[in-house]
C-alpha cells in the first residue's frame, strides 16, 4: 500500500462495530464526573501545556496534524501541545476514565460510532456552552450530517475534523462498451447497468457490474440505508427497524440484486478473490467490477493507480420513490474532544475550536490528506485543491439529505446486530424477514436498556 495515502481509519465497518461494542463495556461501568472546567492559566496569557491523542499512524496524516499544530502555537504561543499518536479509542478511554496527570486533554477518534458512549459517560466535555459563548453556531458551521454523527441527545460532546462522504465510482470504458450513457440515478437504472456491464466467465465473472453482498469493501447495510435516510430508532428511542419501511425495503431490494447478479454463493466465491481494498488490487481498479462504493479517498488512489480504464465518480444512486433526493449520501469522520476532567480546559477548547473551525486550518488538513473539509466555510474555499471526481464528494457533504448512524450509549452496538441479520438475508439462512427484524429491534432494545443500567 501506498503509504502516501489516507489510511483505512474506521473505513471497516464489521471491525470498527466490534470494537465500539467492547469499548461500551466501559461505558455501562463506569461514569465519568464533571472534575474539569474553569479558566486555566492559559486565559491569563500564562504558559500551558495541553496533551493531545489522536490515531493517525501514516507519514503524510502526521505530517498534516503536526502542520496545523504547528500553525496554532503560533498563534498562541502561550500554549503548548504535547502531541501522542497513533493510539486507539480502548487506550484513550481507559486514560480518561482513571484521570490523573497522565490522561490527555484533547482526543480524536475515527469511529462516530462511540460518540454516543463519550457523550452519555459524560468522559468528554459539552462544547455546545463553549460554542455558545464565542460565537459559534453549529448550524451555520458544520455540514447536516456531519453536526449530527458528532452530538447525542443535545450533548455536543465532540465536533467533526474532516468527513468521508460516500458516492459511486464508475468506469466510463465499460459503460461505453456497454452502451450506457452514463451513470444511473436510481435504484432501477443502477440495476439494469449492474446486469449489463456484468460479462459471464464460465461459472464466474470476467466483469461484474457491482457487488452488492454487505461482506463487500464499502456496501454494509449501514451504507444502503444512508440512501433510504434511515433513522434507526423512533421518537420513543427505541429501534424502529421492524417498523420502518425503509429498512425492509433496503434488505429486500438488496436481495433481489444479489439473486438476479447470480446468487449468494456465486457473488461471495467472486469476491475472495479480490486483492487488498487499500492497495492497486481493489476490485474497482483491477476492472473486476465496474461500479464501486467507496468514499473521497478513492480519487486519490486510483489518480496514483492509474488504471488501464477512463472512471469519473457520481452520488449514489437512489431508491426510485426518492428521486428528488438524488446526491445524498452516507458520510463519517474523524471527531475530536476535550476531556472532562481536564485542569486546561480554556487551552483544550482553544486547540479544538481552531482545529474543526477556522477555515485554513480546515482547509490545510483536508488537502493533506485528501478527506472531505468538516465545516461549510472549508467546502468553499478557493484554497480547496478540487477536481471534478473530488468535488462530487463535497456536494454529498453539502446535500441536506445525505445521512449517517445516529449516536447510541452502547456505541455502534445496533449496528452490529442489523449486520448480522443482513448477513442470514441475503445468504438465505432466514428467510422471514419480518420475523428477523422483529428480533433484531428487541436485541437492540435490550442491548441498550443493558447498557444504561
Amino acid at each position: 500500500m501506498d503509504t502516501t495515502r489516507s489510511s483505512p481509519r474506521a473505513r471497516r465497518p464489521l471491525a470498527a462495530l466490534a470494537a465500539a461494542l467492547c469499548t461500551a463495556v466501559l461505558a455501562s461501568a463506569c461514569t465519568g464526573t464533571d472534575s474539569g472546567g474553569g479558566e486555566d492559566a492559559s486565559a491569563n496569557g500564562q504558559d500551558v501545556t495541553i496533551t493531545f491523542w489522536h490515531g493517525w499512524n501514516q507519514d503524510n496524516e502526521v505530517k498534516a496534524i503536526n502542520a496545523n499544530i504547528a500553525a496554532f502555537e503560533k498563534l498562541h504561543p502561550n500554549i503548548h501541545v504535547k502531541v501522542t499518536g497513533d493510539i486507539a479509542d480502548e487506550k484513550s478511554e481507559q486514560a480518561l476514565r482513571a484521570g490523573g496527570p497522565g490522561a490527555p486533554d484533547v482526543v480524536s477518534s475515527f469511529s462516530t460510532d462511540n460518540v454516543g458512549k463519550f457523550c452519555s459517560s459524560h468522559v468528554w466535555a459539552d462544547l455546545g456552552p463553549l460554542m455558545q459563548k464565542d460565537g459559534i453556531d453549529p448550524a451555520k458551521t458544520f455540514p447536516p450530517a456531519m453536526l449530527k454523527y458528532s452530538q447525542y441527545q443535545g450533548n455536543q460532546c465532540s465536533l467533526p475534523l474532516l468527513g468521508d462522504a460516500y458516492g459511486l465510482y464508475w468506469n466510463k470504458t465499460a459503460f461505453a462498451a456497454a452502451g450506457i450513457s452514463g451513470p444511473p440515478k436510481t435504484f432501477s437504472e443502477f440495476a439494469e447497468d449492474a446486469v449489463k456491464l456484468t460479462i459471464p466467465n464460465g461459472d464466474s465473472f470476467k466483469q461484474l457490474g457491482f457487488l452488492p453482498n454487505y461482506h463487500g469493501y464499502e456496501t454494509p447495510i449501514a451504507h444502503w440505508l444512508g440512501q433510504y435516510g434511515s433513522g434507526y430508532f423512533g421518537p420513543d428511542g427505541k429501534s424502529n427497524v421492524a417498523t420502518d419501511p425503509t429498512v425492509t425495503a433496503a434488505l429486500t431490494w438488496q436481495k433481489q440484486l444479489v439473486d438476479r447478479l447470480g446468487g449468494f454463493e456465486k457473488l461471495e466465491k467472486y469476491r475472495t478473490g479480490f486483492g487488498d481494498e487499500f492497495s492497486s488490487k481493489n476490485p474497482f481498479t483491477t476492472g473486476q467490477v465496474a461500479m464501486s462504493m467507496d468514499g473521497e479517498w478513492r480519487t486519490a488512489a486510483l489518480a496514483d493507480d492509474k488504471p488501464s480504464f477512463e472512471w469519473a465518480t457520481a452520488p449514489f444512486p437512489v431508491p426510485d420513490e426518492l428521486a428528488s433526493t438524488y446526491g445524498r449520501g452516507y458520510q463519517t469522520g474523524t471527531i475530536i474532544g476535550v476531556a472532562n476532567g481536564s485542569k486546561k480546559r480554556t487551552a483544550a477548547w482553544e486547540f479544538v475550536k481552531y482545529l474543526t473551525t477556522d477555515t485554513d486550518a480546515v482547509v490545510s488538513f483536508a488537502n493533506a490528506i485528501h478527506n472531505v473539509p468538516s465545516t461549510l466555510a472549508a467546502l468553499d474555499s478557493p484554497k480547496l485543491e478540487v477536481d471534478p471526481n473530488f468535488r462530487t464528494f463535497l456536494d454529498i457533504a453539502r446535500n441536506p439529505n445525505s445521512s449517517t448512524t445516529p449516536a447510541s450509549v452502547n456505541g455502534g452496538a445496533y449496528q452490529i446486530s442489523l449486520q448480522n441479520l443482513s448477513f442470514e438475508i441475503e445468504s438465505g439462512k432466514q428467510t422471514d424477514l419480518k420475523a428477523g427484524l422483529t428480533a433484531t429491534a428487541k436485541e437492540i432494545d435490550d442491548a441498550i436498556a443493558q447498557a444504561k443500567k
